[in-house]
C-alpha cells in the first residue's frame, strides 16, 4: 500500500467572475451530484482512504469496541411529568435508536409506547426523528422523520388511543410542530424546496388532507427563517422570524387557532427577542436598547410593544444572559461570567435571590426540561470535563440538591479520580487573554512528547462549553491530553466575544486558535510533532484557516464537514442557509467583503507548501455543508500541496451533516478519527 496512489480529479477551469476580479475553480464541475464522473471519483477517494488506512482496522474495531462497552445500552432518560403523564425515552440492548414512552399519571402505571424508532427505521440506512408533539388532550402525536439525510422532514401523526398512523404525510419542513387547543390545527414549518430556508408556517387540520393547509405566515426576508412554537404556559402561539442579528415574533392565543398572528414587536435591525408567557405578562429575552450582553424584561399581555417593555433583569457588561426558566413562586436564570455558568434563583416576592455555589474550576451547567410550572423544585445538568453528566434535582423550598440521574460509564475502568481538568489562559496576539479547558490522565505528564487534541468552533455566537465524553477517554487512557480553545467567535467571554470573531473580525477566530498552539507548545505541554486540531462544520472553515496560516504547528488536522469554499458558497443563493448567514460571514456582493472573505478562504488560500497530515470527512446528503466543498478542497490541496503526508477524504455515502444516525454506527465514524489521531502518533 505504500505505493497506491490517490486519486486525482480532472482539472475542468471554471471562471467565477465579480468586482473586476476573475477566480479560476478547477475542481467546480464536483458539484454536479447527479454526474457519474462526480460519485465516481468520491468512490475513488473513499476506496483510497479504506485501502491506506487497512492496517488501523485492528485499531478501529479495538476503539469501537471499548467505547460502546462504555455505553449502558438499556437505558432510560430521567422521567418527566406533563399534562398527565411522565415521559421516559428508553433505549434496548444491540438497538440504534431511542424507543419514546409514557406512563399515565404514577410512574407505576403500565408503559404506552408512543413511538419506537427501531421499528420505524427498519429498511433505511438512515433514520432521524425529530418534533415529538402530543395534543392537549393526550390522545395523538405529532413527529417529524428525515430518511435521507438532508433535514427535509415529513410530519405524520399517530393516534394514540388506536396505534394507527394516520395517511396525511407533510413534507419538506424542519419535523416541529405545534398543536393549538382544540387537538385538530396542528402549525407547522415549511421549508423553500432549493434552498431550504423555513420560510412559511402552515396550519394544517388532522382531518383534513394536507392540500387544504393554509399559509399563516410567510416570511419574505431570505435573509430571515421563520419558526413556530408554543409558550411554556401553552397559553400561545409564537411564529418567530430570525435572523442573525434581529427578531421578529407574532402571536395568538391557542384557543383560538382561526385568528391572524398579531406582531408582537415589529423588527429592528440589530434587536434581538424571544418571548415566553406567565400571567399577565410576556417575558422577553433581549438585546433591545443596546444590551449586548441581553437583558430580561416584561411587557402586559395587552401592550407589547417596546415603549411598554419594562426591565426585569438589567443588562450588564461583565454578564452575558444565556436563559431563563419561569416558576409559579421564583424563576431561574443562566448567566455566564469569566466564561463560567452560573445560575441564579429569583423569588417573585423579593424574598430571595441567590446563585447556586459551583467549586469545579471549568465546567459545563445548563437548565434542564422543566414543564411544570407549580413545582418547587426545578432541573439542571452539571458535568466537567471529569464528570459524567448529572440531572439535579434543586429544591427551592429546602434549598437542597438531589442527583436524579448521573450519566454511567461501564466498562469497570472508569474513575474519574484518574483525570484532571485546567482552565489556562493564553496569550493573543493582540492582548486578549484565550481560555482553554483541558483534560488529561493523572499519569499523562505534560511535556514535549505529550499528545494534544485540540479543539475549537468560532462562530455563530456557539459556545463549546467544557463536557464530559465517554468515549473521548480512548484517547485519554492512550496518553492524549484533549484541549478546547475558547476562541473568539464564540461566547464564552460574552457578546463582544462573539462580535470580535464574526464578518471583518472574523480572522481574530483563526488567530486566536494559532496563538493557543502556540501557548501549548511554549509552556512545553506539547510539541509541533504531538499536536493535533480538529474542528467540524464552521470548526472545519477554522481548521482549514490555520493550516494555510500555520501549518508547521501541527502533525494532524481532522475537518468534519468543513466549511471551506467560503467565497462561492456565500455567493450561491440557491444552496441552503447562504442567505440567512450574510450576517455572519457578510455578503460577497459587497467588495469588502468579497476582499477579505477571499483573504482567509481555505479552498482560495491553498498555497504550493508542507500541510499537515489530514483526515477530511464529508456526507453525500449534507444540507448545511454540500459535499462538494470538502470534496474540492481535498482535490485543490493534492494538486499543490508539497509533502508526502497523508491525505484522506471519507465521504458517508448515506448521511448527512451529523454522520451516521444510529448510536452506534456514530463510534465507527469516531474510531476512524481516533484510530488516524493513534496512527500518527504511533508512526
Amino acid at each position: 500500500m505504500e505505493n497506491l496512489m490517490p486519486p486525482i480529479a480532472d482539472i475542468i477551469p471554471y471562471q467565477h467572475k465579480i468586482h473586476n476580479h476573475t477566480r479560476i475553480d478547477n475542481y467546480y464541475w464536483l458539484k454536479e451530484r447527479s454526474n457519474p464522473e462526480v460519485v465516481d471519483y468520491l468512490d475513488r477517494e473513499n476506496d483510497y482512504y479504506q485501502k491506506k488506512t487497512v492496517h488501523s482496522i485492528p485499531l478501529q474495531e479495538e476503539l469501537y469496541k471499548e467505547m460502546r462497552e462504555r455505553i449502558k445500552e438499556d437505558d432510560n432518560s430521567v422521567p418527566y411529568f406533563f399534562n398527565g403523564y411522565w415521559y421516559i425515552t428508553r433505549f434496548e440492548e444491540n438497538k440504534d435508536y431511542p424507543i419514546y414512552t409514557r406512563k399515565k399519571e404514577k410512574l407505576t402505571s403500565k408503559e404506552e409506547i408512543i413511538l419506537d424508532c427501531n421499528k420505524m427505521a427498519k429498511g433505511y440506512e438512515y433514520f432521524d426523528l425529530v418534533g415529538i408533539s402530543v395534543s392537549p388532550d393526550n390522545t395523538k402525536v405529532a413527529f417529524g422523520v428525515d430518511t435521507i439525510s438532508r433535514r427535509q422532514y415529513t410530519i405524520q401523526v399517530k393516534d394514540l388511543l388506536t396505534n394507527e398512523i394516520l395517511k396525511n404525510k407533510i413534507e419538506n419542513t424542519t419535523g416541529g410542530s405545534v398543536w393549538a387547543a382544540d387537538n385538530k390545527s396542528l402549525f407547522y414549518n415549511k421549508k423553500n424546496p432549493l434552498t431550504l430556508r423555513s420560510e412559511s408556517i402552515l396550519k394544517h387540520n388532522i382531518n383534513l388532507p394536507d392540500k387544504n393547509d393554509k399559509i399563516v405566515y410567510h416570511e419574505k426576508d431570505e435573509t430571515f427563517s421563520v419558526y413556530v412554537s408554543k409558550s411554556k404556559s401553552q397559553e400561545y402561539l409564537l411564529i418567530n422570524s430570525v435572523s442573525t442579528l434581529t427578531s421578529e415574533c407574532r402571536f395568538i392565543k391557542s384557543t383560538k387557532p382561526n385568528d391572524e398572528f398579531k406582531i408582537f414587536q415589529k423588527r429592528i435591525v440589530g434587536t434581538e427577542y424571544s418571548l415566553d408567557h406567565f400571567g399577565d405578562h410576556f417575558y422577553i429575552y433581549t438585546n433591545y436598547n443596546k444590551a449586548k450582553n441581553f437583558k430580561i424584561m416584561r411587557t402586559s399581555v395587552n401592550k407589547t410593544t417596546n415603549e411598554y417593555w419594562e426591565d426585569l433583569l438589567p443588562h450588564r457588561k461583565h454578564t452575558l444572559i444565556e436563559d431563563f426558566d419561569l416558576f409559579e413562586k421564583y424563576w431561574v436564570v443562566n448567566e455566564r461570567e469569566n466564561g463560567l455558568s452560573k445560575l441564579r434563583v429569583i423569588h417573585w416576592d423579593g424574598s430571595s435571590d441567590y446563585y447556586l455555589p459551583m467549586n469545579d474550576e471549568t465546567y459545563t451547567l445548563y437548565i434542564n426540561n422543566n414543564p411544570d410550572f407549580k413545582s418547587n423544585t426545578f432541573r439542571f445538568v452539571y458535568n466537567s470535563m471529569t464528570t459524567p453528566a448529572s440531572v439535579i434535582e434543586y429544591n427551592t423550598a429546602n434549598k437542597e440538591t438531589f442527583i436524579l440521574k448521573k450519566q454511567e460509564v461501564l466498562g469497570g475502568k472508569f474513575n474519574e479520580e484518574n483525570y484532571n481538568s485546567r482552565r489556562l489562559w493564553a496569550d493573543g496576539r493582540d492582548g486578549k487573554k484565550i481560555p482553554i479547558s483541558i483534560v488529561y490522565n493523572k499519569k499523562t505528564e505534560l511535556n514535549r512528547n505529550t499528545p494534544i487534541l485540540l479543539y475549537a468552533y468560532g462562530s455563530y455566537g456557539s459556545t463549546i462549553d467544557p463536557s464530559f465524553s465517554s468515549t473521548r477517554l480512548s484517547l485519554l487512557d492512550r496518553g492524549f491530553a484533549f484541549a478546547i480553545a475558547h476562541i473568539r467567535g464564540g461566547e464564552y467571554l460574552g457578546r463582544n466575544w462573539y462580535e470580535d470573531g464574526k464578518l471583518l473580525n472574523k480572522k481574530n477566530t483563526f488567530q486566536d486558535f494559532v496563538d493557543c498552539s502556540k501557548f501549548l507548545i511554549e509552556k512545553q505541554f506539547t510539541s509541533p510533532e504531538h499536536l493535533y486540531a480538529y474542528g467540524g462544520s464552521a470548526g472545519g472553515l477554522l481548521m482549514g484557516a490555520v493550516i494555510n496560516m500555520a501549518p508547521e504547528l501541527y502533525n494532524g488536522v481532522i475537518a468534519a464537514v468543513p466549511f471551506v469554499d467560503v467565497v462561492t458558497t456565500m455567493l450561491d443563493e440557491t444552496i441552503p442557509l447562504t442567505t440567512s448567514e450574510f450576517d455572519e460571514w457578510g455578503n460577497p456582493k459587497y467588495k469588502k467583503y468579497y476582499d477579505y472573505m477571499l483573504s482567509y478562504s481555505p479552498y482560495d488560500q491553498i498555497k504550493p507548501m508542507n500541510y499537515p497530515n489530514l483526515f477530511v470527512t464529508s456526507g453525500f446528503h449534507d444540507s448545511q455543508v454540500q459535499y462538494f466543498e470538502p470534496t474540492k478542497w481535498v482535490a485543490k490541496l493534492r494538486s499543490m500541496k508539497t509533502d508526502n503526508n497523508f491525505l484522506f477524504l471519507h465521504t458517508n455515502m448515506e448521511a448527512g451533516h451529523s454522520g451516521a444516525s444510529g448510536r452506534f454506527d456514530g463510534l465507527k465514524e469516531l474510531a476512524k478519527k481516533y484510530a488516524f489521531l493513534i496512527d500518527l502518533e504511533e508512526k
